[in-house]
């Protein structure tokens, strides 16, 4: 079952952070394999938390695949939760956590568990599946300085 951990140190705030992971629907803009991802839907859960449930379909060369996940966004935690709903996985848990450091940027800590249900797709899509992982944190971080300027709009130190 691969797994994959990373903490990152990024020259942003964690506000601006959280905010770019949570945009989901931009992700086919710039995130490894993602092809396409429409939200079905999203609930106020009336506590500052909102759940979404999206699909996202990921691609690599003639291989096209589409799951349904739950996604968990809780602001004033700086927590964001991905839970696997449905497609060809047998799991997949991910989740986003921002510290805010004292220089006003943040540590990013990404975590992701999955398996595919079907030993033939992982063998297929396992390897490259895996390295984008790897590269999703790397990814975001590319996207923050895009959109928020290389240094973030923390105050020079």
């Amino acid at each position: 079952m691969p797994r994959f951990s990373t903490n990152r140190y990024v020259r942003h705030t964690p506000t601006d952070m959280f905010d770019l992971v949570a945009d989901v629907e931009k992700y086919p803009e710039f995130l490894p394999l993602c092809d396409r991802l429409k939200v079905r839907g999203r609930h106020d859960l009336g506590d500052g938390r909102e759940v979404l449930v999206a699909d996202m379909t990921v691609g690599y060369k003639m291989f096209r695949e589409t799951f349904t996940s739950r996604v968990t966004l809780a602001p004033e935690e700086r927590v964001i939760r991905v839970e696997y709903l449905d497609g060809p996985f047998e799991h997949l848990d991910n989740r986003w956590a921002f510290k805010p450091e004292a220089d006003g940027s943040t540590t990013i800590a990404f975590f992701i568990d999955y398996a595919f249900k079907n030993r033939a797709l992982a063998m297929l899509m396992g390897a490259v599946f895996d390295r984008a992982v790897q590269k999703y944190a790397e990814a975001f971080e590319a996207r923050a300085d895009l959109i928020y300027g290389r240094g973030g709009r923390l105050a020079p130190t």
